[in-house]
């Protein structure tokens, strides 16, 4: 009789247990996003921006369990996101670290967050089947396989894309110059690949050589800048964050050059590069400045991304907005990670879900992701597709503002092996 007491109390425990705490059975059923930052060093606003946005959108996928204002879809009710993260200070030693970190924590999805990183961990998450979305482009990713992500143009393209755009204007009978102007980095020195030199030359242009700047000047480029001058080049393209191209394009308009003055030379850069960054610390001082790949400006809300970023903030960081436009990055990165979880959950249970489920039924299946226009076109990846876009944007900073001058589709000039 006592054991039949102390079998109804047990029942009873339990019935109340599951009933009064749901919530605590479905937390179990957890996944993670995120991964590796740079938050020390000079990507140090870029990634905050990034991962402010990251941390919105998670909360209102897990809130509303909506993938997008403009989406049907749905995240699954009983699973539960949260970002993980760690700052790597874009040390490619600490990056390694922390990835396998969290990979041991059961991570299915991680991040670039520069060049430096993306040579260090490129091969080694192929070799684990980890899928990531990158912050760097660079051509080191169009030779397969591959499992990290872009969602804005590789560098070579984004160079591609603003020769064409200006050979398109030129009026003169002789070939125009062209020049790198790059960051001395790895990110920089990326689009120095054969294929590049061959392509401008193969569109009309004569290839004057290449000049480096510091990632962040400690001095203005005047001698790098001078010898563009005195070569008579046109067009300088070059992959720059801003703290590199203001300075740069601020030594320009002191030594009269630009396309509104006296000497005329474009200079164009790849994002990082943002024009929408440099538009709003310059003003009309960085008219003529060029960039392609890059983002809308924060405050273009005629578009449903845009809206959808202000949003977020207006909920979530009402007394700390974002103002960077790599907010827009981390909005991407988010929806791109949870619709690779989302996708291969269609096929693999919660239970039995692995990371080579996420890249291949996951990354590789996302086909026309729709972003409220923030990417340039919808995205799309597949294994040896990790470009997610096919078209580039290219802006130009006119009277103080962000002009989008041209929208081309992707040369694929690097030779896929």
């Amino acid at each position: 009789m006592a054991t039949m007491r102390w079998l109804v109390v047990l029942l009873v425990t339990v019935v109340i247990t599951f009933s009064v705490f749901p919530n605590d059975v479905e937390a179990q059923k957890k996944l993670y996003v995120g991964g590796t930052q740079s938050l020390t060093g000079p990507f140090a606003e870029d990634s905050a921006a990034v991962l402010a946005a990251i941390e919105d959108y998670v909360r209102y996928v897990n809130e509303t369990k909506n993938m997008a204002p403009w989406r049907k879809e749905k995240f699954p009710a009983d699973i539960t996101l949260e970002v993980l993260w760690r700052d790597d200070e874009l040390k490619p030693a600490k990056a390694l670290s922390i990835y396998e970190e969290l990979k041991a924590k059961g991570m299915m999805v991680a991040r670039i967050s520069g060049s430096p990183i993306a040579l260090a961990l490129k091969d080694k998450m192929w070799e684990d089947r980890m899928g990531a979305t990158s912050m760097a482009t660079g051509p080191y990713y169009l030779t397969p396989p591959q499992s990290c992500l872009t969602y804005y143009p590789i560098y070579t393209d984004s160079m591609a894309a603003i020769a064409d755009w200006f050979k398109a204007s030129w009026k003169e009978t002789r070939k125009p110059k062209v020049a790198y102007l790059t960051a001395d980095n790895a990110m920089g020195r990326s689009i120095e690949i054969p294929e590049m030199k061959a392509y401008l030359e193969k569109v009309g242009y004569e290839f004057a050589g290449t000049q480096y700047v510091p990632l962040v000047p400690t001095s203005p480029p005047t001698t790098q800048l001078t010898w563009l001058k005195e070569k008579g080049v046109d067009l300088a393209l070059g992959i720059m964050i801003n703290p590199g191209a203001q300075p740069t394009v601020k030594e320009m308009v002191r030594l009269g050059m630009g396309p509104f003055q006296p000497h005329k030379m474009t200079f164009g850069t790849g994002a990082p590069g943002h024009s929408a960054v440099l538009a709003e610390a310059m003003g009309p001082l960085g008219d003529g400045y060029v960039c392609a790949g890059s983002f809308r400006p924060m405050d273009d809300l005629t578009v449903l991304g845009i809206k959808f970023c202000h949003e977020l903030q207006d909920k979530y960081r009402p007394g700390k907005r974002v103002t960077h436009i790599m907010y827009q990055a981390g909005i991407l990165e988010g929806m791109i990670q949870v619709e690779a979880l989302r996708l291969a959950m269609q096929e693999v249970p919660f239970e039995k879900l692995t990371r080579r489920d996420v890249l291949e039924k996951g990354f590789f299946k996302i086909k026309n992701l729709e972003t409220g226009k923030i990417s340039s076109t919808p995205l799309t990846y597949g294994e040896g597709d990790i470009e997610g876009v096919d078209q580039i944007r290219i802006d130009q900073v006119q009277k103080g503002k962000v002009v989008e001058v041209g929208l081309t589709p992707l040369r694929n000039i690097f030779t896929r092996k």
